[in-house]
């Protein structure tokens, strides 16, 4: 048993590492204040090789693997959550179904673009009347010659707006959840338009819409997979974002530790570091101990991802456990700054406002301890 990372993954840390603290962090608190998505980082990112990174070079990506992606995501997060979702979005939720179920024409059609960061991906579930039960989905399919028409609507699209490709799931019954399938739809199909932008309380720089559906034509060639096949699809990518999201939640978390302790160590109470406070030192020996289980349950997931060996409940685990930490270390490090930490003065209240949808999306805590339930 091996727990150092491979030299490979190492590069892409540092590589990530460098591009966050030099291209991503000093504008994260504007960017957060005036919800305003960054495209110059997302075409950086794809310089970079980021937007590609489990995906064969055959369709456009740099061939590495899911490791790599969680690493590249965790660090992203650990400046900007917003950011690291953007990528964990548009990698997870709207190529992986591509690469997984997508036929060769669809994968050069969509997934070498998506690779190389010359389109942006999203995925559609989520209803207004369908979170968790998202067999309660209301969206329709009805075949008429060589397209699908779509009718309905998509709530709570991570990169909604600015993706040029949308994995949606409909009905072809609206009687029977066994005919849910997915469709590959582009940006510009007609009848194809974009809702609201929800106004959140965290990771505002990374828009999240709604998406509609009025008599959407999508040529037969965009089913994904085959019709009736497409609540399967839906929950296997589930699980894979699952990884991404707890990346993301074991970035946050280090990030706030990481501002924690630099202010553990520079402020001073009755003369000296508040750091030398057992009540403190403690608090961040918990805050790091947390951390440092969720990535380790994380990289698991990612790992037995990237063998190819199940990862469905390891994958639930990550997402719970890094979630639940997350949250709890985030509000931890604002109790350490004290009244500092509740200003925007520091980074600390934008971590624990970031931190709390990580026990949201991508299913709820709820829903991943039935995961998890199920599988024992």
């Amino acid at each position: 048993m091996n727990f150092s990372l491979s030299e490979e993954h190492e590069m892409i840390r540092k590589m990530v590492h460098d591009f966050a603290n030099k291209e991503v962090e000093p504008t994260a608190a504007e960017r957060d204040e005036e919800e305003r998505f960054d495209m110059t980082i997302f075409e950086r990112m794809a310089e970079l090789g980021l937007t590609g990174i489990p995906w064969p070079e055959k369709y456009g990506g740099i061939g590495s693997d899911y490791l790599a992606y969680c690493i590249a995501v965790e660090e992203l997060s650990r400046v900007c959550a917003s950011t690291g979702v953007t990528l964990s979005a548009h990698t997870s939720l709207a190529g992986w179904p591509v690469f997984a179920f997508g036929t060769e024409e669809q994968k050069e059609k969509y997934l070498t673009p998506m690779a190389e960061g010359t389109k942006i991906g999203a995925y559609g579930l989520t209803e207004p009347g369908s979170g968790s039960d998202a067999g309660g989905m209301k969206t329709t399919a009805k075949r008429d010659g060589e397209h699908y028409i779509l009718n309905g609507s998509k709530i709570f699209i991570t990169n909604g707006g600015i993706a040029d490709v949308y994995i949606v799931f409909a009905l072809l019954d609206p009687k029977d959840k066994r005919s849910c399938t997915a469709f590959i739809v582009e940006k510009n199909f007609e009848g194809f338009s974009i809702g609201k932008k929800e106004k959140k309380l965290g990771i505002r720089s990374s828009p999240t819409t709604e998406i509609l559906f009025e008599d959407c034509k999508v040529p037969v060639g965009n089913v994904l997979g085959d019709e009736g096949y497409g609540f399967k699809i839906a929950m296997m990518t589930l699980d894979g974002g699952r990884n991404g999201i707890a990346a993301q939640a074991v970035g946050i978390a280090q990030g706030a530790l990481d501002a924690a302790l630099a202010y553990a160590k520079e402020r001073k109470q009755f003369g000296r570091p508040i750091m030398d406070n057992q009540g403190v030192s403690f608090k961040l020996a918990d805050m790091a101990t947390l951390i440092e289980a969720s990535r380790l349950l994380t990289y698991q997931a990612a790992w037995l991802e990237s063998e190819g060996l199940p990862y469905g409940k390891a994958s639930a685990m990550s997402k719970l456990m890094a979630g639940d930490t997350a949250m709890k270390v985030t509000i931890d490090a604002v109790q350490i700054f004290g009244g500092y930490g509740y200003t925007k003065e520091y980074p600390v209240e934008r971590y624990m406002r970031d931190a709390k949808i990580t026990q949201i999306y991508e299913g709820t805590q709820e829903i991943q301890r039935l995961v998890i339930s199920r599988m024992l």
